[in-house]
């Protein structure tokens, strides 16, 4: 799981000083609204808005603008109509790529994502050319020096987790998309604070880029993300961490 994972705890570590705020709030905006069109407006009966409404929560989103995107979102006042599209590519090194978008025009969204992978000397394959190599799960990371590893073991497999493991300087507790919300409340009761927790696509393997197709590759991800109408990205590239480091700044 090394690379991309690398790649997120990096960002969300530095997501708090994030100068692109308003961005970061536009995309949550969106997922609350899709998450509540498609499971309806309740977070104790829909898993999906229930992790939303966390995340914007944790990125400090006023309560009336998380309001105001579920009600979007469940019909209660008008809004916009986005669609969730996921596209499938190849980065640099052979690195396979999955991008999830949500718009409301897919053909300047799939325009816009061909162009960025062009440019970063990547393609975008046909629907399924990677998707089965990601396997989607609840992911939740915390520093290491916070808990005793042993300890969030027996709390977090205990409550459906199925593995707890180190990496580099981060616990991370993986789980079936379907014991998620158990897993977290239980770390919850535990008294555990963990700094991040989503539902994610994690790569069977990874792929080892180095040299310039390293630099591609970082600048791909980064482009992808900045895009508007994508969400998340996901890959299975495995880079370096000091090279991550210093691409993010």
């Amino acid at each position: 799981m090394a690379g991309h994972s690398k790649w997120a705890n990096i960002k969300h570590r530095k997501a708090a000083v994030d100068a692109k705020r308003g961005k970061v709030f536009t995309k949550l905006i969106r997922e609350l609204t899709v998450a509540a069109k498609e499971g309806g407006g309740d977070p104790e009966m829909n898993p999906r808005l229930r992790t939303a409404i966390t995340t914007a929560k944790n990125q400090n989103m006023p309560n009336d603008t998380i309001d105001r995107a579920v009600n979007r979102g469940s019909g209660d006042i008008d809004g916009i109509d986005y669609q969730e599209i996921f596209y499938e590519g190849y980065g640099p090194g052979g690195s396979a790529v999955y991008v999830q978008a949500l718009t409301d025009n897919k053909n300047r969204t799939v325009s816009e994502v061909r162009r960025i992978f062009t440019k970063h000397n990547g393609s975008l394959g046909e629907s399924g050319c990677v998707a089965w190599m990601f396997d989607m799960k609840g992911r939740i990371s915390l520093n290491s020096d916070s808990i005793d590893e042993e300890k969030l073991f027996d709390v977090a497999v205990g409550a459906g987790a199925e593995d707890v493991f180190t990496e580099d300087s981060d616990l991370v507790v993986v789980a079936a998309t379907e014991n998620f919300e158990d897993v977290k409340s239980a770390m919850d009761a535990a008294g555990i604070k963990y700094e991040n927790a989503d539902i994610t696509m994690i790569p069977q393997s990874n792929v080892n880029v180095e040299g310039k197709d390293a630099e591609h590759m970082i600048k791909l991800m980064e482009d992808l993300e900045d895009s508007d109408d994508v969400q998340n990205v996901y890959a299975n590239f495995d880079i370096d961490e000091k090279l991550l480091e210093e691409a993010m700044g």
